[in-house]
């Protein structure tokens, strides 16, 4: 290559210098920022809330005492280091050999060629994944710990792995080594920029963009269902969607979503939108749109969720539409209320629910998964403490837990794309909803986290309390159809489907593919995933999940083709009435879907500031 021709690929000089120097003042900025901050704040003593510390301390002490069973692991890692580099050295000379580790197909951190074909690279990964199995083997079995503290072993051990993969570092990524030399390091000084907007925009603390928020806007191309706001109150609006269909079903359909998610997971776009797919289907669908709440709502509590929430909603539909009946849906947290609100009525000997429909619902919370890490008693009154100072979670925080759940695939493939390639976030409309957080009243939320998550006591007849309502769930006998998720990690099948065995009426219970958003969020068009359902239990559920899954058959396709045939097949339930207009029955039209309460987005009041 001629001098020329080399020149040509170097970057402009006059957009480095600007480039650095934006990079500096924004750094030199924030330091001082937080300097300052922390001066006035005091410098506080460092806690152990989630008594991880203690963990591994118990864990030490565990380990040590048996030192043969430390050495053999760590004999059994050196004799597998020995075979890498034996096997390194024959494949540097040109000679084909077996991996001694591979990652797992579906690890994208490794998709790289060069992971493969690159002596080097090879090497680096390889060895990596050797530790990785040798740590996570010497801890996630330990003899002598209780359960607690080895799940939050697991879990801060598999952070710690995920953190250390040479797939995060510049020097041992070879798709992010091409790149620097090939940019001539320009990746680097931008994702640095990137980093320290990031940094900005959480306001001192890192806040990782999953996609480019500004190409989408509410109503235009995502939650794009022509609708229309027909009721509200401080905690919610009522979405009716208009009718594309002569007739509807007679009883309407009322979705309850969950309040620590915006509802337009269930309206992305129009072809995975399930309540499009429902209205074209010929339901009158309604669907909750859950305010984002401030400290002006903290004493609001999980009663007044129940009262001003979800029976409001019930009181509104049947007033509007006449009718004296309602299907309704509740989708995880959502579902968690829906099962209250029926408990609720059953105790009021109110029989206005037709049918419950619960998408990844858990009401048995004895086995919660790995976020029972975050929920043990000294975690919850650390952030009763938080709450109770602001009057409200913080929707962030809640969030940034939920991508530790999969830190891989939501918190380091970003930090490799934004701060090491240099790259802006792809636009992206899941990633765009999951970035768009909610907070939690700070009454509603430790009333939900001890009763639920640290007590257990929705499961027992009586052991909450609501408006006077010894809540009882064994005596709900609405036909109800769980669908859960085979491979969730938010609300693991088995403990959601504890929870369906506690009803007394029908119940259908449904294992769809996937996990806890795309298996729901699953519409026919795609073909995917399939689902399993058990016939011979139809009504009376095995007493296991796994005595379920035994005699259970997979079948193609949507659960949703298959939830509407249940729905429709109950009594009375294929009779239809004229299409319903919103605004022609007793509520009037208050503003357009998707409404003015799921428009609010935290993010956007900060950079407001």
């Amino acid at each position: 290559m001629s001098q020329a021709e080399q020149d040509k690929t170097l970057p402009n000089p006059a957009d480095v210098a600007k480039t650095y120097a934006e990079v500096a003042q924004r750094a030199s900025r924030l330091i001082t920022q937080f300097m300052e901050k922390k001066a006035k704040e005091g410098v506080a003593a460092p806690s152990d809330e989630m008594g991880i510390a203690k963990a591994y301390m118990d864990l030490s002490a565990r380990l040590l005492a048996n030192p043969y069973k430390l050495a053999q692991t760590q004999m059994n890692m050196m004799w597998d280091y020995f075979s890498l580099w034996q096997g390194s050295m024959l494949k540097m000379m040109g000679m084909p050999m077996n991996p001694v580790a591979a990652p797992e197909k579906a690890d994208k951190r490794f998709k790289d060629e060069d992971w493969e074909q690159h002596f080097l690279f090879d090497y680096i990964k390889q060895s990596y994944l050797i530790a990785a199995r040798h740590l996570h083997d010497t801890v996630c079995c330990v003899e002598g710990l209780d359960e607690t503290t080895q799940t939050k072993i697991n879990f801060f051990t598999r952070q710690y792995i995920d953190a250390l993969s040479p797939s995060n570092f510049a020097l041992t990524n070879p798709e992010v080594f091409r790149e620097t030399v090939k940019s001539h390091g320009q990746n680097l000084v931008k994702g640095l920029n990137n980093l320290l907007h990031d940094v900005e925009q959480g306001d001192g603390q890192l806040r990782i963009r999953m996609t480019d928020t500004s190409a989408f806007e509410m109503g235009k191309n995502v939650a794009t269902t022509p609708g229309k706001v027909i009721f509200q109150n401080e905690l919610f609006q009522l979405i009716q969607y208009d009718p594309t269909t002569k007739d509807q079903y007679k009883k309407p359909f009322l979705i309850v979503p969950p309040w620590i998610n915006k509802y337009y997971i269930l309206d992305l776009r129009e072809k995975n939108s399930l309540v499009k797919w429902a209205t074209d289907q010929g339901h009158t669908t309604f669907i909750m749109s859950w305010v984002n709440p401030d400290e002006k709502l903290a004493q609001k509590s999980f009663e007044n969720y129940l009262l001003q929430g979800s029976v409001e909603a019930l009181n509104q539909v049947c007033a509007h539409t006449g009718e004296d009946s309602v299907n309704m849906a509740g989708y995880c947290l959502g579902g968690t209320l829906l099962m209250t609100t029926l408990a609720y009525l059953t105790g009021k000997k109110d029989k206005r629910v037709n049918s419950a429909t619960f998408f990844t619902t858990m009401l048995n919370f004895s086995e919660p998964g790995e976020l029972g890490v975050f929920l043990d008693e000294n975690a919850v009154a650390g952030l009763e403490k938080k709450m109770n100072e602001r009057g409200y979670l913080e929707g962030t925080e809640m969030a940034g837990t939920f991508n530790m759940l999969r830190a891989n695939d939501l918190i380091w493939s970003f930090v490799v794309n934004n701060y090491l390639m240099g790259k802006d976030p792809f636009p992206f409309d899941l990633l765009y909803w999951n970035s768009d957080s909610t907070r939690m009243p700070a009454a509603m939320h430790s009333f939900y986290l001890r009763n639920m998550y640290l007590e257990n006591k929705l499961k027992d007849p009586g052991g909450i309390t609501l408006d006077g309502v010894k809540i009882d769930l064994t005596k709900v006998k609405t036909p109800c159809y769980f669908i859960s998720t085979i491979e969730d990690h938010i609300a693991p099948w088995k403990s959601t489907y504890m929870g369906a065995c506690l009803p007394s009426g029908k119940t259908k219970f449904v294992l769809g593919g996937s996990g806890h958003i795309a298996g729901i969020v699953n519409p026919p068009v795609a073909n995917k995933y399939g689902y399993w359902v058990n016939d011979a239990s139809d009504g009376n559920l095995p007493e296991s999940p796994d005595d379920f899954l035994a005699g259970a058959t997979q079948n193609a396709g949507s659960w949703w083709t298959h939830w509407h045939a249940w729905v429709t097949g109950l009594p009375g339930g294929s009779a239809q009435v004229p299409a319903r207009v919103p605004g022609k029955g007793k509520l009037k039209v208050i503003e357009e879907a998707p409404g003015s309460y799921v428009k609010f987005r935290l993010d956007s009041q900060k950079k407001a500031k």
